[in-house]
Parts: C-alpha cells; sequence; structure tokens
C-alpha cells in the first residue's frame, strides 16, 4: 500500500512540473496584455486541475499495465519464432494501441477537413504496418539509418502529390502518435524482444521502434489524402464558455465526462480483450500480476476520461481566445517570443525528457550531462515553436522547415555513433507531448483566426516542429561526445588496456 501511495505521488509532482508552468505563463499574460474573461480564465484553471490529474493517474496506469504487458508480449512473441505469428501480432498491437493514444484523439478533434475516426483509424495502420517493420529490424538487424533515409525519401517524394491541405496534419500525426500511449508499451515490446534475443547487437537494436512508428502516420496520412477529398470543410473554433457561478462552471465539465467515457472505453476495449485472448492462449501470468495490470488498466481509463476532459473543455478554448488576443494587438509579433517562452518551459516540464536526459548521461558516461541535455532540448524546442508561430504570422509552407531539417537529421546520422541516431529519431515524439497537442496547437489555431490565415496550412505544423528539433539537438550532442572523447584519448597516457578500448566500435564500447 505504502508502495502504491509513493508511486501515486511522484506522478503527481511529474504532473504539476508539467502543468503548472504553462499556467504560471497564461496567467501573466492574462493580467498584462492579454486580458480574457473571467469564465474563460476559470474554465481554464479547471481544465487544467483535470489534466493534472488525469496525467497521475494515466501515467500511474501505464507504468503498471502497458510497460509489463508491451514487455510479456515481445518476449512470447519473439519466442514463437514464427514470422507469420510476428507480422499479424505485430500490426494488430500497432492497431489498438494507437487508437487509444489521448494526443491522436485531441488532434482528430481539432482537424477540420478529415472525419475523427477515419483521421484515427488511417494513422493507427500506418503505426500497425511500421511497427512490423520496426520489429523486423530487430529481428534481422537491418541498419536504422538505411530504413530512415528510405522511408523519408519517399515521405518527402509523396508530398508532391498531396494537396497543401494535408501536409501539416500528416507531420503532426507523426508527432502526437508516439506519445503517453504508445511510447510506454511499444518501448516495452523493444526491451522485451532484446532480451530474448541476448546477443551483441540487441540492446542498441531496442532502439528505433518509435523511430520508424513515427514515420507510419504520415505516410498513411499522406496517402489518405490522395484518395479523399477534404473539400468543403469549415474550421470550427472552440465554443467560449460563458458561465455566472461555480454551479454553472461544473457543469459544463460534467456534460462532455459522459461522453469521454464512453469513448475512452470504445479506445480501450481492443487492448484488453487481446491482452484477455493472449494471457489465455499464452501468458497464463498468475493471478497476482494479472490483478496489477488490471488494476493499472483501470487507472489508465480514469486518467484518459479526466484529461481530455480538462484539455477539451478547459484548455483548448482558453489556448484559442488567448492567441486570438494576442495576434490582435498591433505589435503582434511579440507572439513568436511568447511561443518561444511557452516552447521552453513545456519541454523542460515533460516527464518523459527527464528520463531521456538521463539516459543519454548513462550512455556517455557523463560526458553529456542531463543538465546540457535539458537545455539544448529546451533551447531548441523555444526555436521550433518561434518558427511555428513566424508561419502563422506569414503563412509560409512547412515543408520549408521540415526539409531542410530532416535533410540535416538524416546527415548528421553519417558522423554521430549510430546510437545517439537510435536515440535522438526516437525522441522526437517525447519532445511533442501532452501540452502541444492541447494548448500550443489550439493557440496557433486562434492566432492564426486573428491574422485571417489558414488553419489548416498555418497553424497545424506545430507538433511536427516540436518533434523534429530533437533529431538535430541529440545528434549534435553525439558529434560533441565523439569530439570530447578524442581529445581525451589523446591527451592521456596510451597504456595497453586503454589502446585496446579505442580500437572497438562504438556498439561495442556501449555494450561494454
Amino acid at each position: 500500500m505504502r508502495g502504491s501511495w509513493l508511486k501515486l505521488t511522484e506522478k503527481l509532482k511529474e504532473s504539476l512540473n508539467s502543468v503548472l508552468p504553462i499556467v504560471g505563463i497564461v496567467m501573466i499574460l492574462c493580467f498584462s496584455i492579454a486580458p480574457i474573461s473571467a469564465s474563460i480564465l476559470l474554465c481554464f484553471l479547471m481544465g487544467a486541475a483535470l489534466i493534472i490529474a488525469g496525467s497521475m493517474f494515466f501515467t500511474l496506469g501505464a507504468d503498471i499495465s502497458m510497460t509489463p504487458m508491451g514487455e510479456r508480449v515481445g518476449a512470447a512473441m519473439t519466442k514463437s519464432k514464427n514470422l507469420f505469428v510476428i507480422v499479424i501480432l505485430g500490426f494488430i498491437l500497432g492497431f489498438i494501441i494507437t487508437i487509444s493514444e489521448p494526443d491522436l484523439q485531441v488532434l482528430a478533434q481539432q482537424v477540420p477537413s478529415i472525419p475523427n475516426m477515419l483521421l484515427i483509424v488511417s494513422v493507427a495502420i500506418g503505426v500497425g504496418v511500421f511497427l512490423v517493420l520496426a520489429l523486423l529490424r530487430m529481428l534481422f538487424s537491418i541498419p536504422l539509418r538505411t530504413m530512415l533515409i528510405v522511408f523519408y525519401v519517399a515521405l518527402f517524394g509523396l508530398t508532391l502529390f498531396v494537396p497543401s491541405s494535408f501536409l501539416a496534419v500528416a507531420f503532426d500525426s507523426g508527432g502526437v502518435t508516439t506519445g503517453p500511449m504508445t511510447v510506454p508499451f511499444i518501448m516495452a515490446l523493444g526491451v522485451g524482444i532484446a532480451a530474448i534475443r541476448n546477443d551483441r547487437n540487441a540492446s542498441d537494436d531496442s532502439f528505433g521502434l518509435v523511430a520508424l512508428c513515427s514515420i507510419g502516420p504520415i505516410l498513411a496520412v499522406l496517402i489518405l489524402a490522395m484518395i479523399y477529398s477534404p473539400e468543403g470543410s469549415v474550421y470550427s473554433p472552440p465554443v467560449l464558455p460563458e458561465i455566472s457561478d461555480s454551479v454553472e462552471l461544473w457543469a459544463l465539465f460534467r456534460v462532455g465526462i459522459p461522453e469521454y467515457l464512453k469513448e475512452i472505453a470504445i479506445s480501450l476495449l481492443p487492448i484488453v480483450l487481446f491482452f484477455a485472448a493472449f494471457q489465455l492462449a499464452v501468458l497464463r501470468l498468475p493471478w497476482r500480476e494479472l490483478r496489477k495490470i488490471v488494476v493499472g488498466l483501470l487507472y489508465t481509463y480514469l486518467g484518459l476520461v479526466l484529461f481530455l476532459t480538462g484539455a477539451n473543455v478547459g484548455f483548448m478554448p482558453a489556448g484559442n481566445y488567448l492567441g486570438q488576443v494576442i495576434a490582435s494587438l498591433d505589435y503582434r509579433w511579440i507572439i513568436i517570443p511568447i511561443g518561444m517562452l511557452m516552447g521552453y518551459f513545456i519541454v523542460r516540464a515533460e516527464p518523459a525528457v527527464y528520463v531521456l536526459n538521463r539516459q543519454v548521461e548513462e550512455i556517455t558516461d557523463g560526458a553529456i550531462s542531463a543538465k546540457a541535455m535539458g537545455m539544448s532540448l529546451s533551447l531548441a524546442v523555444a526555436a521550433s515553436i518561434g518558427l511555428a508561430m513566424l508561419r502563422v504570422l506569414t503563412g509560409i509552407s512547412i515543408l520549408w522547415f521540415l526539409i531542410p531539417g530532416y535533410a540535416l537529421a538524416l546527415g548528421l546520422s553519417f558522423f554521430v555513433p549510430k546510437i545517439f541516431t537510435a536515440i535522438a529519431f526516437d525522441s522526437g515524439g517525447v519532445a511533442s507531448g501532452p501540452m502541444t497537442a492541447t494548448f500550443l496547437l489550439s493557440f496557433a489555431q486562434g492566432a492564426c483566426i486573428a491574422v485571417g490565415g489558414n488553419i489548416v496550412t498555418d497553424a497545424f505544423g506545430v507538433v511536427a516542429m516540436v518533434a523534429m528539433t530533437p533529431l538535430i539537438t541529440i545528434q549534435v550532442l553525439g558529434m560533441v561526445y565523439q569530439i570530447q572523447k578524442k581529445r581525451a584519448s589523446k591527451g592521456a597516457p596510451v597504456s595497453e588496456p586503454a589502446l585496446a578500448f579505442d580500437m572497438l566500435a562504438d556498439d561495442a564500447i556501449i555494450e561494454l
């Protein structure tokens, strides 16, 4: 009991760190250059409280249920040594885990040109296909860099045949899909497979699953754009709440809760049924362990309901209206530094970023500190949000930023240790967390309305910009690490063990 309480307290701290910085920034803006009504502010604060509670229960549930489920399913799939079984189960897993991703559902509700379920199913198919490819890469030790180059070249080639109204949405879908539901399960799946392989390259190959699964949704939506006509769809901004007392405030949120109770139940049901069938047929876990997973699924369900209610009812209207107010000022350019400030603190507050920073510090044995990682990511994401706000004000195509960015990221992969490339592309979805999909995207949409821009082409793309920056930042840090390692080896006396160590390949050093 004490252990559960400590875990819940830890998750509450993570949720507070994730949400409070953006709340503080909004409060400062509301009492200075961007006044908003008391109704909108109260709804925002109520939404923040629900998001904090939802994130707390959801992340705890994901740790208790999704991670052990992924590890056991991955290990069992590999043990079967049946390629057909691995392909079928890999696709099913990728599909069902994606449709329950909260960030994707938030994005789908904001896209005016595609029906929600059509977008979600298309993205889920893309993740399913690329999860299969990622699993096959692990099993056959195919170089990650080769697959990334091939698929990204195909992806950007496909953009030539797709309407511009789909481009930003497609790249955003790649960022939100690898969110808090998908990442723990897929990473655990890789760990389970690596544990069964037990060879010298298994640990390195366990990275890269998330990187490839981020490509699938983008390709899926681009292909959807070639067969689905979005004409006639009109963006509907969030309804701005008007309340007179606390009872009306609660009623506003109470109305949305039953809808999300039903929606999340439908989303989680395939995962529950799949694991139940797998448990009966293959796993046969003891009741004590199974009970823990069931409790984790209940936490996940409760967390998703609270999170989506707070995001859709409280955060989105406030973000949208705040964006409109700031972009309507005579000095509308100020939205660029404000967006950069939000991006700086949002990425620093993401719990997954802390995990990533510690991971890189351990791999480099302290040569690249967690503090340096955190600062680099914060500055990079701040720059990406600034560029996203520039797009809102000017209408520059997102491809002018994404093509050079991904070209640079892929080019860097030839000059850094393989492990840094794998971590960098895996971390693309880490920086674009729930706050980006809920508040910043809505903020950009409101600003776009104020300047008279095109919502679909100019406002969407915020998530894609945020997801792109870690690909460059982490690999640049990998180059710094490599330079420091070479300088250290030149300046120190060369003993026979040290000489033997320097002659090892990077992956052998990491394994050692």
